[in-house]
């Protein structure tokens, strides 16, 4: 099998560049730089797709460390011509210890730590692969575009940071096509000792419950509102505050504040969306005394 590299720069300010040109004078043809000017992962991702020549596109991030078969085990999974994309085993790194207050068999804890498992059968996958352990055809990026660039880690961390990868394989299982799970190909994804903190969790899921939201809207079409929010969204923290007040388990206290921070997310989105909506309309509709109604020319 022919297969090369491509490390894409996004503004690093290590030694970067120079160790991965020092790999494409030791390996020619095996390793390319590029350098991506424009700051967003997603940006990145799509300067990847443009200049790669395979057919088979295979994704990882710089923390994590791969088996020696993962590049063979996750191609091999294309020799079947319906799979237009797949996705392997993300596991911690070896000597990971959780904190008490954290349940490593939590959704909160696997989707902050980037960690992805459906066990150790393959088939069939029904949900959207992680960043660090996805491949796709080249040909589904001609077909569906490539990622959203208003996704992603952003310099910007006022904005939503997650969902670059998540949203383009919804965008496929959506279109009806077809992903494996190979639980062979596995990476390691290194967890340094700021990801084990529970700031770090709060702040990455009201980041994903934020991006959520901007990927699919606030799905909630509750009659009672509030700031044009469905009120459900504010009840909803009510009664994890009540929850967190009321539990002693520090697992159980953590979960309780996580989900106050995922209903704090999907409420500051949605006010974003309500918030923008009404100006696009008062652009489309200036009333009278708007600006861009009394700056406008007399048309007679």
């Amino acid at each position: 099998m022919e297969w090369e590299v491509l490390v894409v720069d996004n503004g690093s300010t290590d030694r970067t560049r120079d160790l991965v040109e020092e790999f494409c004078r030791r390996y020619p043809n095996r390793f390319r730089y590029f350098l991506e000017a424009r700051q967003g992962k997603s940006y990145a991702l799509n300067s990847g797709v443009r200049h790669a020549r395979g057919d088979v596109l295979v994704f990882t991030d710089d923390d994590v460390t791969v088996d020696p078969a993962w590049l063979h085990r996750m191609s091999s999974v294309f020799q079947e011509g319906k799979w237009a994309g797949a996705s392997g085993r993300t596991l911690p790194a070896p000597g990971f210890v959780p904190p008490k207050w954290l349940n490593m068999r939590d959704r909160y804890a696997w989707g902050a730590l980037a960690m992805f498992d459906r066990g150790l059968c393959p088939g069939y996958l029904d949900e959207a692969p992680f960043g660090n352990n996805m491949a796709y055809r080249r040909e589904v990026f001609d077909r569906y575009d490539c990622f959203r660039t208003d996704l992603g880690p952003l310099p910007d961390v006022r904005e939503p940071q997650k969902g670059e990868d998540s949203e383009f394989g919804s965008r496929l299982l959506t279109a009806g096509e077809s992903l494996r799970y190979e639980p062979r190909a596995l990476v390691y994804h290194a967890i340094p000792e700021s990801k084990a903190r529970q700031a770090y969790f709060f702040r990455w899921w009201f980041d994903k419950a934020r991006a959520d939201v901007r990927i699919s809207g606030s799905q909630l079409n509750h009659k009672w509102k509030v700031l044009g929010i469905a009120l459900v969204g504010f009840r909803r923290i009510v009664i994890w505050a009540i929850r967190w007040l009321f539990s002693a388990h520090p697992a159980t206290r953590f979960e309780c504040k996580v989900s106050i921070c995922v209903n704090a997310g999907w409420i500051t989105e949605s006010y974003r969306r309500v918030r923008r909506g009404s100006i696009l309309n008062r652009q489309r509709h200036p009333g009278p005394g708007d600006p861009s109604v009394d700056e406008r020319p007399n048309p007679i």
